[in-house]
């Protein structure tokens, strides 16, 4: 089982190169095809009110119960991984080491805390 077990997105939030906009374009395109969304770049020192505006425009077309996956340092000392909902998403807490995936309308969380995708799709 996997978070990432059908079709996915991979966005940056950063609007460093690309103007906010067409970010918000792309992830309301995402939501709207309802795949699962990684976001990397969610958030740094400077840049603190992307991630709040992506949870406020995705809980707008999404259930706020909609699994997410925060994270942290993967791959390196320190990693922790935190599971929670869009609604319950503390956008306070997010900074550039994390790595956020949340769910699409087939991701399932279990009774273990485990979180999957199906590949098949339920209509």
């Amino acid at each position: 089982m996997s978070p990432l077990g059908g079709d996915y997105a991979v966005i940056s939030l950063s609007d460093r190169l690309k103007p906010w906009s067409v970010i918000e374009q792309r992830l309301r395109a995402i939501a709207i095809a309802d795949l699962v969304l990684v976001v990397y770049n969610p958030a740094s020192r400077t840049r603190r009110e992307q991630i709040v505006r992506a949870r406020e425009l995705l809980l707008e077309l999404r259930p706020p119960e909609t699994p997410v996956v925060v994270g942290r340092n993967v791959g390196r000392d320190g990693e922790e991984l935190t599971v929670t909902t869009l609604q319950e998403l503390d956008a306070s807490s997010i900074d550039m080491s994390c790595l956020l995936i949340i769910g699409s309308s087939q991701t399932r969380l279990s009774h273990g805390g485990t979180v999957w995708t199906s590949r098949s799709h339920d209509s």
